[in-house]
């Protein structure tokens, strides 16, 4: 079953997104999900087997410059996680076509995502998902 994300489903969203941003304090990211949930340019939506969410997706709409896209806005996947006994069975496939119908109801032509360079499992998810690379970077800093 799929379903939006409530209020009240924050935490245990938060439960499984330290699965992808670990270095986040659980207490950090059920506020920032709270937050997402009540944004009109954020979707969180959840899979559940039985009583049980095993996995989620959150999307949102970017304005700025998307790297390879040439429309404004553009659905962006911004986080995508399935627990790893429930993967390749469609979940994933299954929560990327939800957040990619809302994208489309929001006006938008284009979908987007991105992963580390060193995240091949990722980047093979992506492809068999129908994403097509666009551009690798490496970034730069310097303290001053």
């Amino acid at each position: 079953m799929l379903k939006e994300a409530t209020l009240q489903e924050a935490n245990k969203v938060a439960n499984l997104a330290l699965h992808l941003w670990s270095n986040h304090t659980l207490e950090e990211l059920t506020q920032e999900i709270t937050h997402l949930i009540s944004q009109p340019d954020s979707k969180i939506f959840l899979s559940y087997y039985a009583n049980e969410i095993i996995g989620f997706a959150q999307c949102q709409l970017r304005y700025d410059y998307v790297e390879g896209t040439s429309s404004s806005p553009v659905g962006y996947l911004e986080g995508l996680f399935v627990k790893e006994e429930f993967r390749k069975q469609g979940v994933a496939r299954s929560l990327v076509n939800i957040c990619e119908e809302w994208a489309k109801k929001k006006g938008c032509r284009e979908f987007a995502s991105d992963c580390e360079l060193e995240n091949v499992e990722s980047l093979v998810m992506h492809l068999k998902l129908g994403f097509c690379e666009t551009n690798r970077i490496i970034c730069f800093k310097k303290d001053l």
